[in-house]
């Protein structure tokens, strides 16, 4: 399977509401429920009316479409870093799935992973 490191830092991050929001982003990955608004975007688009703020994300994507029916592989990503300490925060969208690792263990990361059958395309890391 191939994984693509993206080029970007990201921060994750709760929001009082959608006004300061940039969608034309590149990343923008949003969730409302009943008890928040979270926001996942590139680390210069943080909006100001956030109500709080985690920094120092890297991320990558499973490359390629993914079939609703395909079975298991944000628990294999997961579980092979989870053995080694390493904590993800994952998104899924209707295409695929983007993982997203604390910084200072992306190069540990993509070790485990390349170890394991995964292999990367990747720009600046």
């Amino acid at each position: 399977m191939e994984l693509k490191v993206l080029d970007c830092r990201f921060s994750v991050c709760k929001i009082k509401d959608l006004r300061d929001v940039d969608f034309s982003d590149e990343y923008v990955f949003f969730s409302k429920t009943d008890e928040e608004l979270s926001l996942v975007c590139r680390s210069e688009s943080v909006p100001k009316n956030r109500t709080a703020l985690e920094e120092g994300w890297r991320g990558f994507r499973v490359q390629g479409e993914l079939d609703f029916s395909l079975i298991g592989i944000l628990s294999k990503l997961s579980t092979l870093l989870a053995d080694k300490g390493i904590s993800i925060f994952a998104i899924s969208t209707y295409n695929t799935d983007y993982i997203l690792i604390k910084e200072e263990k992306l190069a540990e990361a993509m070790e485990i992973l390349q170890i394991n059958g995964y292999a990367f395309h990747y720009g600046d890391v």
